[in-house]
């Protein structure tokens, strides 16, 4: 398996764990809680059991051994030789029980009395041997010197109960030895069925924990499909309500939530249309009147040097305005088509380095503006919008930056791989201000808020982003990092994505600098303004 399917594979199982995160965390609760349970249980009742057992096993063998001991030591002669104390060390042992007895006697200090030779007093523990031979207090409630005391050990990794009692005060002592073997083979089969019980248990715990978390589950999921169309904008997008639990008022929550946000959004969507109406609207009936106004202005502007000196200022003031609110208004209408989507390139393959130099030769910049454009740079475009985003960027790069304006075209890739155009526009300027940059291409903003009229409408850079936008390209905006003023940079693909909107005439781009050339190259012509603004 190669590292390219192993990240692929590790990746899908991040996936699926991450998306069953919930149900691992249920199912995992389920299973502590189970097996807490269970351990617990098993526990207290191996535990109970085993105290049952042993002392079930212990006092039957001390009864007998008492009532064995009782019976056979009346026998007994007093200063009883050593093959009397081994004898009574076997009646005692043949009560039936298979327990083994060791007699000792202080009379008899080299005597060893045992049933069996395996056993001896000195596997006695010491503390039972002191507590055998300390006599109690005689009192009301305590009728006998010497009383019978047990104890459980390990004789040679077996367990044994081991009890002892001295007989009369000058008699022998008695020890016995119990085996509790089987009951330990009993307690471990009992403990293995706990054990077995156990995991039955964590298994069922299991099993009913994927069943109750793909029961809470499967809402839960619907929920986050519905909020995912919902996201997409399927705003109509609402849940099934069933029964009175949480998650069914979580999904009445939902619905209330997404009919509110449908009845918002349809409110704001209404009230955009009429804005975008009224705005188009109101342009198509100034268009009329401006045209009037602009031929008469114009009229007006040729008859200016003959008019009377105190008229002639006011004249050429009506003219300038008379324009400007044309440019507004042709403004205006280029915004509310590409609101209304109704926008469309009319394309075709060009030199961009071409494009360049017919902006700047039909707006007379040849002093003020160097470029840097090697020929056989080409890309569809469409030449009428491509120069509105040039004569936006150079135009507001001489206006606010100050000349001379350098345009660098360079060819490169884009994120996607594909060739793209690159055109840089620098200007001399001082520089945006920081907190200007991220507004620069908003609609009708302003850097210096203290001016409201200016020459410009503050649309120019917005309209520039719209068309490089409906290329497939892009506009950014940063200062220079030697502090050598303003860039704007271009990035356009050598041919749109979309085209639906392209001319039936138009040719494919070209990949490569091919073509016959050089770079034009205009020299820098003089004037500088301090003053920057995004408007044109």
């Amino acid at each position: 398996m190669t590292d390219h399917q192993n990240r692929r594979l590790t990746g899908v199982l991040r996936r699926r764990l991450r998306l069953s995160s919930l149900r691992v965390r249920l199912a995992a609760v389920f299973a502590v809680v189970a097996l807490t349970a269970a351990v617990s249980a098993s526990g207290i009742a191996y535990w109970l059991n085993r105290d049952a057992v042993l002392k079930r096993a212990q006092d039957t063998a001390l009864t007998a051994f008492r009532s064995s001991l009782s019976s056979d030591v009346s026998s007994l002669p007093l200063g009883a030789s050593c093959p009397a104390l081994i004898q009574l060390a076997n009646d005692v042992a043949s009560s039936g029980l298979n327990f083994n007895v060791v007699v000792v006697d202080d009379s008899q200090p080299g005597c060893t009395a045992t049933s069996d030779p395996r056993f001896t007093v000195a596997q006695v523990p010491h503390p039972l041997l002191t507590a055998v031979a300390t006599p109690r207090p005689l009192a009301m409630g305590n009728q006998y010197a010497y009383h019978l005391y047990w104890q459980r050990v390990n004789i040679n990794g077996e367990p044994f109960v081991v009890g002892g009692t001295k007989v009369v005060p000058s008699g022998p002592t008695a020890y016995m030895f119990k085996s509790l073997d089987n009951e330990r083979a009993d307690l471990d089969t009992l403990g293995w069925s706990l054990a077995v019980a156990t995991a039955l248990a964590l298994i069922a715990a299991t099993l009913l924990a994927q069943a109750a978390s793909a029961t809470v589950l499967r809402p839960v999921r619907r929920l986050g499909e519905a909020a995912r169309r919902l996201g997409e904008g399927k705003l109509e997008t609402r849940l099934e309500v069933s029964g009175a639990d949480e998650l069914a008022d979580l999904a009445r929550t939902f619905n209330r939530t997404a009919e509110a946000l449908g009845a918002q959004v349809e409110e704001l969507s209404a009230r955009e249309a009429q804005s975008r109406r009224f705005v188009a609207d109101m342009s198509h009936e100034l268009r009329t009147p401006l045209t009037a106004m602009t031929a008469v202005t114009d009229i007006l502007e040729d008859e200016a040097e003959s008019l009377d000196p105190m008229i002639a200022p006011a004249v050429r003031l009506v003219v300038s305005e008379t324009r400007r609110l044309s440019d507004l208004v042709e403004n205006l209408m280029e915004v509310t088509r590409f609101d209304a989507g109704t926008a469309k390139l009319v394309a075709d393959e060009m030199d961009i380095a071409d494009l360049i130099m017919s902006c700047i030769d039909g707006r007379a910049w040849y002093d003020a503006v160097e470029v840097d454009a090697p020929r056989g740079v080409l890309a569809v475009v469409d030449p009428r919008r491509l120069d509105v985003v040039f004569a936006n960027l150079i135009g507001n790069a001489l206006k606010h930056g100050g000349s001379p304006v350098r345009v660098k075209v360079s060819q490169g890739t884009g994120p996607t791989g594909a060739g793209e155009v690159v055109v840089e526009v620098c200007d001399s300027g001082p520089g945006i201000p920081p907190d200007v940059l991220p507004h620069v291409f908003d609609r009708f903003f302003k850097a210096d808020k203290g001016r409201a009229r200016s020459e410009g409408s503050g649309l120019g850079l917005s309209i520039a982003m719209a068309n490089a936008q409906i290329h497939g390209g892009t506009i950014s905006a940063a200062n220079s990092p030697d502090g050598g003023g303003a860039v704007f940079t271009l990035r356009l693909p050598l041919r749109p994505p979309n085209r639906d909107g392209l001319a039936d005439g138009e040719a494919g781009p070209a990949d490569g600098l091919g073509g016959p050339g050089g770079a034009h190259t205009r020299p820098g012509g003089s004037g500088e303004h301090t003053e920057r603004r995004s408007d044109q």
